[in-house]
């Protein structure tokens, strides 16, 4: 296998160093991130071969910052490494341009495979996940999932489920105090909730926060 540049992003530090040692023998360099923003940066600046990341992290979730990342490194290789084995989050992580998706509980069997048929422009997804849900994606390009919620909105709702203040959720996004009341309305509307306490139990269940 080809020694490569790595960007690792997880918030639980065990994991993090864990698949840091387990990689690093086989690679030319790896970094590490614990959040979505910082995930984005890294990337943009070290542009790595390879990026390895969980989905829900905190200020930005997996998804949203691998969307993110595909506009500036278009070429640049995606293996989400999650706890959620349901296929909606598979079928958004290959959508957002992920061509590997490995189980936390397989991790240790499966990562190498992983990474070389990632790096070798072949999909692989952990064989516990529904074989159906591959055949589809067989092509990620053709990958289209239907969300609800824009990406800024769904990063509002993140930031909001994480107990951010409106004028904290402003700076983080750099946009108005205006603006982030705006899209909290626009949520609620969506989703046919009222309540903070609603939107955070949502945000919970679609995996944005844990």
């Amino acid at each position: 296998m080809k020694r490569m540049r790595v960007l690792l992003a997880d918030d639980h530090p065990l994991t993090l160093e864990g698949i840091r040692s387990f990689l690093e023998p086989h690679c030319l360099s790896v970094e590490t991130v614990t959040d979505g923003r910082a995930l984005v940066e890294a990337a943009v600046r070290s542009r790595p071969d390879l990026i390895i990341l969980d989905i829900t992290m905190p200020l930005l979730n997996g998804i949203d910052a691998a969307m993110q990342i595909k506009k500036s490194l278009p070429a640049v290789k995606l293996l989400f490494i999650t706890m959620h084995s349901d296929p909606a989050y598979l079928e958004a992580a290959l959508n957002a341009g992920a061509t590997g998706y490995v189980l936390k509980s397989a991790v240790g069997e499966e990562l190498l495979d992983a990474v070389r048929s990632v790096m070798e422009n072949r999909i692989y997804v952990s064989p516990g996940l529904s074989p159906e849900q591959l055949e589809r994606f067989a092509d990620p390009v053709r990958a289209a999932v239907s969300l609800r919620l824009s990406s800024r909105e769904r990063e509002t709702l993140q930031l909001i489920a994480e107990g951010k203040a409106t004028k904290e959720i402003a700076f983080i996004l750099d946009i108005s105090v205006k603006t982030v009341a705006f899209h909290r309305e626009n949520i609620k509307r969506k989703l046919g909730l009222r309540t903070t306490a609603e939107l955070t139990r949502h945000a919970m269940e679609q995996g944005l926060v844990s």
